[in-house]
């Protein structure tokens, strides 16, 4: 070995121990994880500890539509589905199973990572909870529920500010540093140290800026109001009333630990179609409210705040889910994940679009491109 070879290499071990001792002293030990798994997958319930949500003794089984497979995918759409590794596409038109395919092995009782779906349901939790009065009102200070948010300009921060991703909390919503807040809540094992480093960087309320944190700390503040984990809330509000066919999943820090409310609930399509189905009865099923109409309204207005990126005025955000007002001439909604994961209602047609998969497209105008192309396909499907 010559020289200039052996003084890389000793440098190079150079750099790694003292990276290694940066991450021992800063307390970091989570980024080996993430670097071993290098990005998020849907499989990742196979690496964190999970807790179960448990579905119902009886489910509420989805009726097959007459037509039930015999309408053909667009070959555009089909193409796309391959491109982005797609795992699972169901259709549901007047209540009834239209299509479905799987892919990959994958199947209707497959499980699969929601990601950032999961700030839905967390959204509909607190409807759920202000619906029992477990919560005032989305106007109550988070502080009364959390005592790190009672001091300073973080005591400004209302739960409508997290619902409206507008707390002015520096969350660093970062996915490819190692280092970033984002990277830590994945693949650490404390949620509440990450959260409490938090600081208010902004006045609550004056600018949108889509934060993961914002949504962690709502899960906090769904906990000590209910006195119950998200997931054993979620099974008794949600899971179980809706009849889910299947146990779900949701990641949590550590054994015993709290759910990654940001992110991270396990189920399959057909159970996932459920929640769209809720919204699109207003929070109403088979005759009970479940989420306050009133709520549900509110959640799918745009919060008409400036984004924090270019300052134009949001009309595609209201209570953690995502709205695409007036898309030629339908107003829609969605829930959607990082790897393309979604559920897509549209009310105008009655019918629920859920896409699961491995790939994301590049985004229009805050919307991936995928999503407006199934619209466009299962709408011409549907004609």
């Amino acid at each position: 070995m010559n020289r200039k070879a052996k003084r890389f290499g000793l440098g190079t071990l150079l750099l790694l121990g003292l990276l290694a001792a940066y991450i021992q002293m800063s307390d970091r030990s989570y980024v080996y994880k993430a670097v071993v798994y290098n990005f998020a997958d849907i499989d990742d319930n196979d690496i964190f500890e999970q807790r179960e949500v448990d579905a119902p003794p009886q489910a509420q089984p989805w009726p097959l539509a007459k037509e039930y497979n015999q309408l053909q995918l667009p070959k555009k759409l089909q193409r796309l589905h391959e491109d982005l590794e797609s795992i699972a596409f169901l259709v549901i038109k007047d209540d009834s199973i239209l299509y479905e395919q799987y892919w990959g092995g994958y199947s209707d009782e497959s499980l699969s990572n929601s990601f950032s779906m999961a700030k839905s349901i967390v959204g509909m939790l607190v409807g759920v909870a202000i619906k029992e009065g477990k919560i005032q009102s989305v106007e109550q200070p988070v502080g009364d529920f959390l005592p790190e948010f009672r001091k300073g300009d973080k005591a400004k921060i209302r739960i409508k500010h997290l619902l409206w991703m507008s707390s002015g909390l520096n969350w660093d919503e970062s996915y490819s540093n190692p280092f970033s807040m984002t990277t830590e809540a994945y693949y650490g094992t404390d949620l509440e140290k990450v959260i409490n480093r938090l600081e208010a960087e902004e006045e609550p309320g004056q600018q949108w800026s889509y934060k993961s944190g914002d949504t962690q700390v709502l899960g906090f503040v769904l906990q000590e109001a209910t006195g119950k984990s998200l997931s054993e809330y979620a099974e008794e509000k949600l899971w179980k009333p809706l009849g889910a066919a299947h146990d779900a999943e949701w990641s949590v820090d550590r054994p015993a630990g709290i759910e990654k409310a940001y992110c991270c609930f396990f189920s399959n399509a057909r159970d996932f179609a459920r929640l769209g189905k809720l919204y699109l009865q207003n929070g109403i099923w088979n005759g009970d409210t479940i989420v306050p109409p009133s709520y549900v309204k509110a959640s799918l207005t745009p919060n008409g705040l400036p984004a924090a990126t270019d300052g134009e005025k949001v009309n595609f955000y209201g209570y953690q889910w995502w709205l695409l007002p007036d898309y030629k001439g339908q107003d829609i909604f969605y829930a959607r994940g990082i790897l393309g994961q979604y559920i897509i209602v549209i009310p105008e047609k009655d019918l629920i679009i859920v896409r699961l998969g491995k790939e994301r497209g590049e985004r229009i105008n805050n919307h991936p491109s995928e999503v407006m192309a199934m619209i466009d396909a299962v709408n011409k499907m549907v004609e």
